[in-house]
């Protein structure tokens, strides 16, 4: 499986990374937002778009994104804009999506975009293509927020994230019981054993997926995600909690 590297931070090697999603409606609360993810120092930032409410309107995009670049330094920056169909906060139009993944790319102050699966794999693959061209990681992606699709769709989707081109695959999905978790997991095992070439990142969301968010070293996931003082989906824990969670099973795993 490949590596993605990006800014001295290897995905796809040892312990999940850990990424931090920033949100806020207006500026104040983003800056607020970001003073706490600084204070809990996680591997990487995401700038959920989405909340934003003067995200449509390009020349304060273009200021939003300048400044997190400055203020994150060395800090790898995912920025992504969920649409309401996959749990986001604003409604979007295709051409409004597809002009905001296209300024995010050009801007340069991005190292990473999100790019849904479901917005058409023709997208994909053209973002895919733009984004390496600029330099820039493409995260494919697919929410569910209303159950556990079957493992084989599971592996699907990744599949189709991985023949578009992009460099990290991520699949959500909300369990409506325990075995909906053993399930998500089980789809991540084979993934990675079978199919993958790029690094997976999956998550069995609320409470009852907490263990996929813990334990994805065991079964083939590089990148988790945790909070900061505000959580922007279900069953995401404190950095400091995460990060000694990890820890603890990397350390068990490599003394096995």
């Amino acid at each position: 499986m490949n590596i993605v590297k990006i800014k001295g931070i290897e995905l796809g090697k040892g312990s999940p990374k850990i990424c931090v999603p920033v949100t806020g409606r207006t500026k104040e609360e983003i800056r607020l937002r970001l003073e706490k993810l600084q204070e809990a120092e996680p591997d990487l930032a995401e700038w959920r778009a989405d909340w934003y409410e003067g995200v449509f309107d390009r020349e304060k995009l273009e200021d939003e994104l300048a400044f997190l670049r400055r203020e994150l330094g060395n800090m790898p920056l995912l920025v992504t804009f969920r649409t309401k169909e996959e749990g986001g906060e604003q409604e979007i139009s295709r051409e409004a999506y597809e002009k905001f993944l296209r300024q995010v790319i050009s801007s340069g102050h991005a190292d990473l975009i999100d790019v849904e699966l479901f917005r058409g794999e023709e997208l994909l693959a053209e973002i895919c293509r733009e984004a390496h061209q600029a330099g820039v990681k493409a995260v494919a992606s697919s929410h569910d927020f209303n159950g556990t699709p079957e493992k084989e769709e599971m592996i699907r989707r990744l599949c189709r994230m991985q023949e578009c081109g992009a460099d990290l695959l991520k699949l959500a999905v909300m369990p409506q019981n325990p075995g909906d978790v053993l399930e998500l997991l089980s789809a991540t095992w084979e993934m990675k054993e079978r199919y993958a070439e790029q690094p997976l990142i999956t998550m069995s969301m609320g409470g009852t997926g907490l263990v996929s968010r813990l334990a994805g070293e065991i079964f083939g996931s590089a990148l988790t995600f945790g909070s900061a003082g505000a959580a922007s989906a279900p069953g995401q824990i404190g950095v400091g909690e995460l990060k000694a969670a990890l820890a603890l099973f990397h350390e068990n795993r490599v003394s096995a």
